[in-house]
């Protein structure tokens, strides 16, 4: 499978405070990939190592098949960027600061540039000092897309937008995305907003990843069960206990676990236990069991 980012034993420090500590990422080529992690785990510090932005301690990185940092200039010709900071001038119109940006790109599209412009509802004349978050937000989007890119990096490109602002740039974005194919890295705390639009889920938490998969094998893979007659230490589970809870005294828990595949149901038989119930997770309720179980004060039995 090709590989739009690549990224091999990458490790950056900050003082004592923080690290990111040997992260391996592998971004399929076409996919929409979402980057999960609460606020201060290492994400944007991540995208901005990848973007050439920051010097890693070390590591390797590739994107698009190309060298970080040594073919930065291809690669950014390549690359729409959306960042977590508005990257515009206050003092610019709209229509000023597009044509700005144009001047950087050679796969520049007016056409299209106009056209997102009209459905976007973006006034080509208002400076940008005078918009609203979400009108600027709007405007971030179009000036990533009309780059025309094969790959686009956005983070948090929907933090603190409104419901309606929020549909419309992401319509745009699966538009674009629907038309060329295009990879797609979005990196994001809103869960439930991820859910919707990718198809490969990346989590890190304190600098650390912890899980790289399949969106389906995410969402499907992790189950709240209840089991009657588990010994202390389960007898080679084939699947990933996250947490386990023992209810009041009736002898049945309830078990957290990833991995998990209807066939596994006979496992319980075979050692004596009884599965007693199967429950479905949504991708948030997964994403905090992860990275409860990721950190070793949560970790243990209750």
């Amino acid at each position: 499978m090709n590989r739009a980012i690549e990224i091999h034993g990458l490790g950056w420090r900050a003082g004592r405070s923080f690290a990111l500590k040997n992260v391996e990422l592998s971004v399929p080529m076409g996919s929409i990939y979402g980057f999960l992690g609460p606020n201060g785990s290492g994400k944007t510090t991540t995208i901005r190592l990848f973007m050439g932005m920051m010097k890693p301690d070390h590591g390797h990185i590739r994107v698009l098949g190309m060298d970080v940092p040594r073919d930065m200039a291809r690669i950014l010709a390549r690359v729409g960027y959306v960042p977590e900071r508005p990257h515009v001038y206050p003092a610019l119109t709209v229509a000023e600061q597009m044509r700005y940006h144009a001047s950087f790109f050679r796969n520049w599209d007016e056409g299209w540039a106009r056209e997102m412009m009209d459905r976007l509802e973006l006034d080509p004349d208002r400076k940008i000092s005078r918009m609203s978050k979400g009108e600027t937000g709007k405007l971030l989007m179009l000036l990533a897309l009309s780059q025309r890119p094969d790959m686009l990096v956005l983070d948090e490109p929907t933090d603190g937008l409104d419901p309606v602002v929020r549909r419309d740039v992401l319509t745009a974005l699966l538009d674009y995305v629907g038309e060329t194919g295009a990879t797609v890295f979005i990196s994001s705390h809103l869960v439930h907003e991820l859910e919707r639009i990718c198809d490969w889920v990346g989590v890190l938490d304190r600098g650390e990843i912890v899980a790289e998969l399949p969106m389906n094998q995410f969402k499907n893979g992790i189950k709240r069960i209840k089991v009657a007659g588990a010994p202390m230490i389960p007898v080679d589970p084939p699947f990933t206990i996250l947490s386990r809870q023992t209810a009041n005294g009736n002898g049945t828990e309830t078990w957290v676990v990833r991995g998990w595949q209807d066939p596994m149901r006979q496992y319980f038989d075979g050692v004596g236990m009884n599965l007693r119930d199967i429950v479905d997770l949504d991708l948030e309720e997964g994403f905090v069991e992860l990275l409860r179980s990721s950190r070793p004060h949560t970790s243990h039995r209750s």
